[in-house]
């Protein structure tokens, strides 16, 4: 998948099975170390780093409904580690009378960087998509 989405196929999407989107790149590095070849781990970091440029995290809340609980950009390479930051991220306040899982997103307030790459494709986001507030459901 890695050499796949690193030679230039645009558009690859996979699923991982990971607690959050950091761990989500700690287990695809475990699953390529786990292949058997002896690859040095800066190695593995630089390919995912170059091949990734969004992680959305679902996660299954009380009541049962899945829903988009946090999508993080990944940036590069700062030295040894992966850079990343979260654009949104959804926060659980409670449940309703149901116990179907409530909550709000919030916007971190940066614009990423794959913007350009995103209108590229022709789709146009609103600037103000991006302005650090809440969201709700």
């Amino acid at each position: 998948m890695l050499q796949a989405m690193n030679t230039g196929h645009e558009g690859s999407l996979t699923t991982i099975h990971a607690n959050d989107c950091r761990d989500a790149l700690s287990r695809l590095e475990m699953m390529v170390g786990m292949a058997g070849f002896e690859i040095p781990i800066w190695t593995i970091r630089r390919q995912i780093a170059s091949a990734i440029q969004v992680v959305v995290q679902m996660a299954r809340l009380m009541g049962g409904q899945r829903r988009i609980v946090r999508i993080s950009e990944i940036l590069g390479m700062e030295g040894d580690v992966i850079s990343m930051h979260d654009l949104f991220s959804f926060k659980q306040t409670g449940v309703d009378e149901s116990g179907t899982a409530q909550g709000y997103f919030t916007v971190h307030g940066i614009r990423p960087r794959c913007m350009e790459r995103i209108e590229v494709c022709g789709i146009r986001l609103p600037n103000e998509l991006f302005e650090n507030r809440l969201l709700p459901l």
